[in-house]
């Protein structure tokens, strides 16, 4: 009797974790192939847009990562590499909050990229830069090859490029043709452990 019970226990962990390999290994696999990139909004910033005469290059003039968006961002980033995303190519809007986002990820190599700029002062932008991100994917996916593409930008980025508002630290992986612009896409809830 208890070894019978002793088996079930044991097949039903092993198909949890078969399940939980499988889908680590897509989101992987996916980030790896030449037509998907994974969207990041900034972790927790409390408020919204930002204070009145902010500047991009003084962090103290805009509304920045709380302590619980940087560990927010940290989880994040060590559950990408729990999902074997080991390496990758990060880019970041240029806001403080996106780029503090990215750095703590832990990736190497982070780079600012003005087409994931905020336009929230400037909405009748919208079209014209959600062109110029498609356009920047585009660029990206002829060279990329098996490095995964990881972009954190704001909310207002992600609302264009894909339709549907998400939460701090949420990630999109989308599937996107070679124009780069989205085919299908895959909300992903910010990750609140490693595993």
């Amino acid at each position: 009797m208890q070894g019978s019970v002793f088996k079930r226990v044991t097949f039903f962990t092993l198909g949890v974790l078969a399940c939980v390999l499988a889908h680590a290994s897509d989101l992987s696999e996916k980030l790896q192939s030449p037509d998907h990139v994974l969207l990041m909004r900034h972790t927790l910033a409390p408020g919204v847009g930002d204070p009145a005469n902010y500047t991009l290059a003084d962090c103290k003039t805009q509304r920045n990562l709380s302590a619980e968006g940087r560990q927010q961002a940290v989880v994040v980033g060590d559950w990408l590499r729990h999902q074997g995303v080991n390496h990758a190519d990060v880019y970041s809007s240029a806001w403080c909050r996106c780029k503090d986002t990215a750095q703590l990820l832990g990736f190497k190599g982070w780079q600012v990229e003005p087409t994931l700029a905020s336009f929230f002062d400037e909405m009748h932008t919208a079209q014209a830069q959600n062109k110029r991100l498609q356009s920047f994917i585009a660029q990206k996916l002829k060279t990329k090859g098996a490095q995964p593409l990881i972009l954190v930008t704001h909310h207002v980025n992600i609302f264009e490029f894909m339709g549907e508002n998400i939460s701090s630290g949420d990630l999109v992986l989308a599937k996107v043709d070679a124009t780069g612009k989205m085919l299908s896409y895959r909300l992903i809830p910010r990750p609140n452990e490693a595993r």
